[in-house]
């Protein structure tokens, strides 16, 4: 054998190592942790962060409680993310304070946490992306005031308590209300804990105790389809207006036929994608802003064939969840 072969050999065993080293590069692992996965919300925010993911390259951990009231359940998820070492987490807390610990510890590890839809009273984050709550709940207060031409008895059927995204809604909904329609009185508020049954239980006894109800703002998803149904079968549709917030496919079909007047939409899939893509521009050293306020759009029967509306409504999410 040649004297030079060993060495050509080594040289080319290092050659490949380092290949297979390059290949083999870490893929950064960020945790997308949602307050629920059932609803269609959470399901267009997780398409909204796959898009982000591919664009950046890296890979997303989607988990979290499939109802929204498992505060201890989301707990343990974002801890068990800490303990897989995860390069940055992306979390909507379903309570603001419950997360006060957890989100110290991030800190701690050097974990970057971004939150997102509802807000923490905890300022160990590096940004906050969500919808402007409170000013969306003025718009629906406005959207209702005007509806009911500034007179009557409203109701407010709200998603959970201690919820800042909803409680900054039906804030601002009050807030307006005794603002601005000083002809305008609430009269109810009821919960309906993220669950349509139950916000269609909670609806009928708003409906019982007020039978001359003239107007009702839903705060979420499952409290407007629960307000719906109620108005339907009390055959109050188009009778008492509603404001509804956030879309899905029943909530479009219940505008379209009238039980529900107005809704204020979210865009769930900007959401999910602006997260992952601030926290990913964190973990490059970018220093994003501390607050970043998506709008919300009031959608009506005059609107809702437009093509803004149609993509805000529609997003083709068989394209990112598979």
């Amino acid at each position: 054998m040649e004297a030079g072969v060993p060495n050509k050999i080594a040289l080319l065993l290092l050659c490949g190592l380092t290949a297979v080293s390059r290949n083999q590069q870490k893929v950064r692992r960020l945790a997308v942790i949602p307050k629920g996965t059932a609803a269609i919300f959470w399901q267009t925010v997780h398409a909204g962060a796959i898009a982000a993911s591919q664009e950046a390259k890296v890979e997303i951990l989607w988990d979290g409680p499939p109802a929204e009231t498992e505060f201890a359940r989301q707990l343990a998820i974002f801890d068990s993310m800490l303990n897989r070492h995860v390069d940055g987490i992306v979390l909507a807390p379903t309570d603001k304070t419950a997360f006060d610990a957890s989100l110290a510890r991030a800190m701690r590890e050097k974990v970057p946490v971004v939150i997102f839809d509802s807000a923490s009273d905890s300022k160990d984050y590096v940004s906050f992306v969500a919808t402007n709550n409170y000013e969306a709940g003025k718009t629906a207060g406005r959207t209702l005031g005007k509806l009911l031409g500034g007179k009557g008895t409203v109701g407010v059927l709200g998603n959970v308590p201690g919820s800042a995204s909803t409680v900054d809604r039906e804030k601002g909904f009050t807030d307006v209300i005794a603002a601005e329609f000083p002809g305008l009185k609430v009269v109810a508020t009821q919960f309906g804990m993220s669950d349509r049954a139950k916000a269609l239980s909670a609806m009928e006894n708003i409906l019982t105790a007020n039978p001359k109800l003239d107007g009702v703002f839903a705060s979420c998803e499952p409290s407007s389809l629960g307000a719906a149904q109620a108005l339907k079968s009390h055959g109050l549709a188009g009778k008492v207006k509603l404001v509804a917030f956030d879309a899905s496919d029943p909530i479009v079909d219940a505008l379209k036929e009238g039980t529900i007047n107005a809704l204020v939409a979210q865009d769930p899939f900007r959401m999910g994608h602006d997260a992952v893509a601030t926290l990913n521009d964190a973990l490059n050293g970018k220093t994003p802003a501390k607050q970043v306020d998506l709008p919300a759009t009031v959608v009506t029967k005059e609107n809702l064939s437009s093509p803004e509306i149609q993509q805000l409504l529609t997003p083709d999410l068989k394209k990112y969840l598979k």
